[in-house]
């Protein structure tokens, strides 16, 4: 701390406001000291709890009406909405008789807006940044459908040079990338008509890096735009209007429109003060506003209207022109309260106080080295960190390197530091210019990675060795050093390899955990491994039952994971979810037919009829008389039991493929499993899951020597990982390097290790479930392996049609090693 406020002492914790950094955490986010380090604020910040106070007590003591009515209610809810437009014009320096302020349902709408009223024509263009959001890029379908072109361009601004006067401005380059058209005609145009509307879009900040944009480009383009697009296709348009998404960048930056007359100026409240959501802004120049062609009308837009006849009169204020319906009265309301807040502070300080606390990290991550003198961090729009000149918002964007070079995938960034209480974002942040830019991505990498099945949100976090996006964090106004040098402390412990190594566990990221000495003694007889237990879940997500004899289908288990439930709108069901499903206990009656299903929310058992036998190949259905896909009214029985059992419409379905060889993937998608030739039901990747007694033993002496003195932390059993296969004896993580492995008369060969998630982090205890860090928190400082914590072994069993097999519990296993 001394270190950090020696550099930054006197930009760090609002040293001249009302209330310092400390006193604002203590009384306004008492709700953050639980422990959870929030850095997303380029996504949105938090609001404060004295905000919302004095929202709540606003509410509760005033009367609002909807402003389309001429009552007294009606009328000084319409005095409070414009007064919210006078402070929102007072934000960005705009004088009223200039601008005029649309209220939208966010950013987002806000450029919709834009883009669907320019006046487009063939001889438009549509000039953008690369570094622009989806949001943004979105206009370009406007553009291109009314036969306009439209061009991504790289903004670059030279340093001043020596002797270069001040006065002569700054030096901008624009270069284009590729011209887009969907107009054939165009391209044989030598020349465009010079009355034409253009519209140029660029952010005031970048979402994915926090770069700057110098907001001199918006006179450069609309006064000197012949010789800042020189070399451009568009030199010689001459009407060019200028957009400015303002969304990220309003903050701690928000643009100057009586300097920077832009003609829109897109924003969003919740990036302000995190409250309301679901509420943005249009800026837009009254000259600007003339030009634009606004087709559909509705209540609150127009003077008059004639319903058998083809009459209008709209009404001509700016805002009363595009607001279509009534507008968020309440959430305008509201953001009054935010702006008090703001203004107590002031952009200035909290640009100070925030970019303070992203210089600090950038620093430390540029500093960062593996134990063989490798670089940690690659760090992405970061070049000069000085304060006084630094020209990015509060956000650090980067990837983590291993001290082989090949990278850390961002999506282990992101579980690990969700584990560690620190919430970030990681993906492209809908950026995908300034994300193929900066991760150097060329159109052949992006149209591979669609092809392999990238998209956004999904697992693919590095494909053919080259990460798809980047980890992000960034500060709000109320963002600590605390919870700046957590976040330092995290990488450094999760990601940078020290030079020693110690132990002789499983190399995973070259680090190891320190565990006494007498686990490290190798042992010179390997004793006999045996099958201590068997569990079958039938439905997914739901409790198991163990047996001590089972028969062997193709699908594994016979019944297991046969089942899952699914929501009304097609969604998977399961504890990550709706933790409450452990509670739900299921039972198989062989002999019977029957799966018995109970829950402490029903008070009867549910019975669903099946038949058992498991060398037929149909037999893995329901009787035909009591399918529940056919007959109705056990399906409406069936499904209602389990809508009472876990509190939320749902319905159940079997596995009905004889044939079929897909499973889900981890974002409960369809996927291919690991092995084509391997049927598994509805399970996530294979037939089976076989955890070791001796690696849980291990795994819980390491969490009693980091055990907090806070904490009780419950000695884990071997079935809080839901395995179908319990082993005993031998050594810990022995499974690691089986191939083969026969149990009994049976075989089966290993698929590799099983990549845990946060379910294994839900216990039912005396049933009541409760969620923590643990088990996955230590696993991870010692099991993990490329971005995946590894715990148990999956299994494929190697089906002989010939022979009826059965698993029986105490058999001897015998595996084959690498």
């Amino acid at each position: 701390m001394e270190e950090f406020l020696k550099e930054f002492g006197d930009y760090y914790g609002y040293p001249n406001g009302p209330k310092n950094i400390k006193e604002i955490r203590e009384t306004e986010f008492k709700r953050l000291d639980q422990g959870v380090v929030y850095l997303d604020h380029a996504g949105s910040t938090l609001y404060s709890e004295l905000q919302m106070e004095n929202i709540f007590k606003d509410f509760t003591s005033s009367v609002y009406g909807n402003p389309h009515s001429q009552s007294d209610i009606s009328s000084a809810t319409s005095e409070i909405i414009a007064d919210a437009r006078r402070q929102v014009l007072e934000y960005f320096n705009a004088s009223p008789e200039d601008y005029s302020c649309v209220f939208t349902s966010g950013a987002t709408a806000a450029l919709k807006l834009v883009g669907e009223t320019f006046p487009w024509t063939e001889d438009s263009n549509f000039v953008y940044s690369m570094e622009n959001h989806n949001s943004v890029l979105g206009i370009r379908e406007y553009a291109l459908g009314q036969g306009a072109s439209a061009c991504a361009v790289d903004i670059e601004e030279a340093a001043d040079q020596p002797g270069q006067l001040a006065s002569s401005g700054p030096s901008i380059k624009v270069k284009p990338r590729a011209v887009q058209t969907r107009n054939t005609s165009k391209l044989q145009k030598e020349e465009s008509r010079g009355d034409a509307c253009n519209l140029f879009a660029f952010p005031s900040e970048c979402n994915f890096t926090g770069l700057r944009f110098n907001l001199d480009l918006v006179n450069l383009i609309k006064e000197k735009n012949e010789a800042t697009l020189e070399g451009t296709p568009f030199a010689k348009s001459k009407r060019w209007m200028v957009l400015i998404d303002a969304a990220k960048g309003c903050a701690t930056h928000p643009p100057n429109l009586s300097e920077f007359p832009a003609d829109f100026v897109v924003m969003s409240f919740y990036k302000l003060f995190g409250y309301p959501t679901g509420l943005g802004a249009l800026l837009v120049r009254n000259d600007a506003a003339r030009l634009l062609k606004k087709t559909y009308f509705s209540g609150g837009t127009i003077a008059a209207a004639i319903a058998d006849i083809d009459f209008i009169k709209r009404r001509e204020r700016v805002e009363e022109f595009f607001e279509d319906g009534s507008t968020s009265f309440l959430s305008i309301a509201a953001i009054r309260h935010g702006f008090r807040l703001l203004k107590s502070l002031t952009t200035s300080a909290i640009w100070m106080h925030t970019t303070s606390l992203s210089i600090y990290v950038k620093k430390k991550l540029q500093a960062l080295r593996h134990g063989n003198g490798a670089g940690v961090c690659v760090l992405y729009g970061s070049e000069n960190l000085n304060l006084s000149s630094h020209k990015s918002g509060p956000t650090v964007t980067f990837n983590l390197k291993r001290p082989d070079g090949s990278w850390f995938g961002y999506l282990e960034v992101e579980k690990l530091a969700s584990l560690s209480g620190i919430q970030l974002r990681t993906g492209c942040f809908c950026n995908p210019g300034a994300c193929a830019k900066y991760l150097d991505l060329s159109h052949s990498d992006l149209l591979s990675n669609v092809e392999a099945g990238h998209v956004c949100w999904d697992d693919n976090d590095v494909i053919n060795g080259k990460p798809t996006g980047a980890v992000r964090v960034s500060f709000g106004y109320m963002s600590t050093f605390v919870e700046a040098k957590k976040f330092i402390d995290f990488i450094i412990s999760s990601f940078v390899t020290p030079s020693t190594k110690i132990g002789n566990g499983i190399a995973v990221n070259g680090r190891f955990a320190q565990l006494p000495s007498e686990e490290f003694e190798s042992k010179e007889s390997f004793p006999r491994h045996y099958l201590k237990s068997i569990t079958i879940y039938p439905i997914k997500s739901c409790a198991g039952f163990s047996v001590n004899r089972w028969p062997l289908c193709r699908t594994g288990l016979l019944h297991d994971r046969e089942w899952m439930i699914q929501g009304l709108t097609g969604e998977l069901i399961t504890q990550k979810k709706v933790p409450e499903m452990s509670l739900i206990s299921t039972f198989i009656d062989l002999e019977e037919g029957q799966l018995v299903v109970e829950s402490a929310r029903c008070k009867d058992k549910l019975y669903i009829r099946i038949k058992s036998n498991p060398y037929s190949p149909k037999s893995d259905v329901l009787d035909s008389h009591d399918n529940i896909l056919e007959n109705h009214n056990k399906e409406t029985r069936i499904n209602r039991w389990f809508t009472n059992a876990i509190g939320r419409q749902c319905k159940l379905l079997q596995y009905s493929s004889s044939t079929s060889k897909h499973c889900l993937n981890r974002n409960k998608s369809p996927g291919l499993c690991r092995v084509l030739e391997s049927n598994i039901n509805f399970a996530n990747e294979a037939q089976f899951l076989l955890i070791s007694e001796e690696s849980v033993a291990d795994l819980n002496r390491r969490l009693e020597a980091s055990k907090d003195s806070n904490r009780d932390l419950e000695k884990l059993n071997p079935h809080r990982f839901r395995p179908n296969l319990v082993l005993s004896g031998g050594e810990p993580y022995a499974e690691d390097k089986w191939t083969t492995l026969k149990i009994g008369d049976s075989n089966f060969t290993s698929l590799g290790g099983c990549n845990r998630c946060q379910m294994i982090n839900i216990s039912n205890e005396s049933g009541q479930v409760k969620k923590s860090n643990e088990p996955l928190t230590t696993l991870a400082s010692y099991r993990r392996v490329k971005g995946k914590i590894l715990f148990g072994t999956l299994l494929r069993y190697e089906h002989d049609t010939k022979v009826e097999s059965w698993i029986r519990a105490g058999e001897e296993v015998n595996p084959d090693r690498e």
